[in-house]
C-alpha cells in the first residue's frame, strides 16, 4: 500500500560547530566623576545576581517624563462651532420676535388712523348737516340776494 523508503546512507554532510568568539572589552575608560553635594549622599544598594555575585552602586532615581497635558475630549473649533450656532439660533428668534414686533405696531396705527378718520369725518359731518347754526360768531343777514349763473350778487 505505501511504498517502500528508500534505503540510502546516513548523511554524508560534515557537521559544522560554530564556537562563540570572546569579545575582549575595548579599553576601559573611568565614568566621570558626578559632583555630590556635601549634604546630601545617595545611598547605597547591593543586589544579589542568582549566580551569587554582588552588585554594589548608588541607586539611580529614574527620569520622570514630563506630565503632558491632557487633551480637552471636545475641539475647540467644535466647541466654537456650537457656540455660533447657539447664537445665530438666539438672533433668529430675536428677529422673528421683532419681525412679529413691527407687524403688530403696523397693524395698531393703521388702526388708530382709521378710528381717528372716522371720529373727524363723523364730526365734519355733524358740523355740515346739521339744521340748526350756531348762535356765537358773525350773523349775516341778507336781504336781496340775486344769484345769476352761479353768481352771488350781494
Amino acid at each position: 500500500m505505501y511504498p517502500e523508503p528508500a534505503r540510502h546512507a546516513p548523511y554524508e554532510r560534515a557537521v559544522e560547530v560554530h564556537q562563540p568568539t570572546p569579545i575582549t572589552p575595548a579599553a576601559v575608560t573611568p565614568a566621570p566623576l558626578v559632583p555630590v553635594q556635601p549634604g546630601h549622599v545617595p545611598a547605597v544598594a547591593s543586589v544579589v545576581l542568582p549566580d551569587g555575585r554582588v552588585v554594589t552602586g548608588y541607586a539611580i532615581s529614574p527620569m520622570q517624563p514630563e506630565p503632558v497635558a491632557a487633551k480637552p475630549v471636545v475641539s475647540r473649533a467644535a466647541v466654537n462651532v456650537a457656540l455660533g450656532g447657539v447664537g445665530f439660533l438666539a438672533v433668529c428668534g430675536g428677529l422673528l420676535l421683532l419681525t412679529t414686533f413691527i407687524t403688530a405696531l403696523t397693524a395698531l396705527i393703521t388702526q388708530l388712523i382709521t378710528l381717528a378718520a372716522v371720529i373727524f369725518g363723523g364730526w365734519i359731518a355733524v358740523q355740515v348737516f346739521s339744521a340748526s347754526g350756531h348762535k356765537s360768531g358773525t350773523t349775516v343777514n341778507i336781504r336781496k340776494a340775486v344769484i345769476k349763473r352761479n353768481k352771488f350778487y350781494g
